[in-house]
């Protein structure tokens, strides 16, 4: 891939967001760090993101409503959300984090090397989406050019039999991409 496989990181705490990016060093990731939901949504207006890892708690506002918004859009839907809390662990706000659409609910402190390992997975899952997307495109884009090349042939009027017998030849041939 020749674009960065990017992850977006929200919290309203610089320290907080320093750590994430020590933690994520060494994977082949961007982190980008931003300290508030509507930075977030900026962000995602103009870049696309393997993953969102996003404290639930933060004045303005908070993670749940930057998830809705983020779950909202079409461009912006299918992103995992990972949701980071410093709050101890509390059933009502894990299921909150899932009801806005997190892939996970993670309260800190967390072991580095499991975070580290879930990004992994997220990012491994985008670029492999990514790269069948664009399989997909030049599947479409040469399917496109064999139907052409058929309407082409169906045109072609052969002047003898060796000109037919390759026309019928080729047409087999494309026919059976």
């Amino acid at each position: 891939m020749s674009a960065p496989v990017r992850v977006l990181a929200v919290d309203d705490r610089r320290e907080n967001l320093l750590a994430l990016q020590a933690i994520l060093e060494g994977l082949p990731v961007e982190v980008v760090a931003v300290s508030n939901g509507e930075d977030a949504l900026k962000q995602l207006l103009v870049k696309d993101f393997a993953l969102i890892l996003l404290d639930a708690r933060m004045p303005g506002m908070d993670g749940f409503e930057t998830a809705k918004h983020v779950k909202q859009r079409e461009r912006t839907r299918h992103i995992p959300i990972l949701f980071l809390t410093a709050a101890d662990y509390d059933p009502h706000m894990a299921f909150r984090g899932y009801q806005a659409g997190a892939v996970d609910y993670i309260t800190k402190p967390f072991d580095p090397w499991v975070l580290r390992s879930k990004v992994s997975v997220f990012v491994d899952l985008y670029v492999l989406h990514t790269e069948a997307a664009q399989r997909a495109a030049e599947r479409d884009a040469l399917r496109k050019k064999v139907d052409e090349a058929l309407r082409l042939l169906d045109a072609t009027e052969p002047a003898d039999a060796a000109t037919s017998t390759l026309v019928e030849r080729l047409r087999a041939t494309l026919g059976g991409l």
